[in-house]
């Protein structure tokens, strides 16, 4: 059927548009399905997402109301990002939505509807693995997106609608969902009944907690990056804010709640402060006339015509 249409399939320019086509539809199509089922999930179905969660306490447990409140404006931000995708004019934002992000993003949205069934239905073994896959898919389009479509400040719809929804959906599996997951799989929980057992698997939630919350920190101080700051800050006080907590958990996402802005202000202050010139302290001397008119200048000793001096 393809090769009836009045287009060279073939060329690469029409190859992105069809799969701008593509994006356009099944994007907001695989958006629309993940809203409505955590939403029915959430608001309709009972036992819901979050008793559920209650029903296995772990030294890693968010906080229910907190995480609904990150997914809600995860989803705000996918519907920028799906109005970018339909409106977009600027070759290169195409060129980012379609080979920066491009499916990955629609098979996250699914995955995660996925996940939200599995949970209802307590299968925590596919919860965890479909929270895996969405991992993998979002790891890699941050990567594609960071390597290849570097945000720029020229173009800060692009920043705001695709580079920060896809940083922030990374950040909810990363530093939350898959692990809390794959702790009620193991069975590193306790009953909800017997608060006294907080401490079990303590050290696990510990490394775990301090590993994401490390590597969010790097990423933090080097790139400046706003929204893993906020986000990776806000996960960490959906974990405190559940009690009880193991203290070596609560002692880490209690210090990087802290860190994390810290970190992100610092950065931005080391990097007015070595701005070079006078923002240094450093005076600048004006170029010489040599220098401004390009002719070489000459160092060391010069031969002299002696002829020329003496006629």
């Amino acid at each position: 059927m393809m090769d009836d249409l009045p287009l060279d399939t073939s060329h690469p320019m029409v190859r992105d548009y069809l799969k701008l086509i593509r994006l356009q539809v099944l994007t907001p199509l695989s958006l629309l399905i993940n809203i409505a089922t955590v939403m029915v999930s959430t608001l309709v179905v009972s036992p819901n997402l979050g008793t559920i969660a209650n029903l296995y306490p772990a030294s890693i447990a968010p906080k229910p109301s907190m995480i609904a409140v990150y997914i809600v404006m995860l989803y705000l931000g996918q519907i920028g990002y799906c109005v970018l995708l339909v409106t977009a004019r600027k070759p290169e934002t195409k060129r980012t939505l379609v080979k920066g992000v491009g499916l990955p993003l629609v098979f996250c949205n699914w995955l995660m509807a996925g996940w939200a069934i599995a949970w209802l239905f307590q299968a925590f073994l596919v919860s965890t693995i479909l929270l895996g896959i969405m991992l993998v898919f979002l790891i890699y389009a941050n990567v594609v997106l960071l390597i290849y479509h570097a945000p720029t400040r020229e173009r800060p719809l692009d920043i705001a609608l695709i580079h920060a929804p896809m940083r922030a959906f990374l950040i909810l599996p990363l530093n939350a969902l898959f692990w809390f997951s794959l702790f009620i799989t193991l069975g590193w929980t306790w009953s909800p009944g017997e608060p006294q057992h907080y401490g079990r698997h303590q050290w696990a939630g510990f490394i775990v907690v301090l590993t994401a919350n490390l590597l969010g920190f790097i990423i933090v101080v080097l790139r400046r990056d706003i929204v893993w700051c906020v986000a990776a800050t806000w996960i960490c006080a959906s974990l405190w804010s559940l009690d009880p907590k193991p203290f070596p958990v609560w002692v880490v996402v209690i210090a990087f709640t802290i860190l994390h802005p810290i970190g992100l202000v610092a950065s931005w202050l080391w990097l007015k402060l070595r701005g070079g010139g006078e923002e240094n302290g450093h005076i600048q001397l004006p170029p010489d006339e040599e220098e401004e008119s390009g002719a070489p200048r000459q160092r060391g000793p010069r031969e002299v015509d002696a002829e020329a001096i003496w006629g």
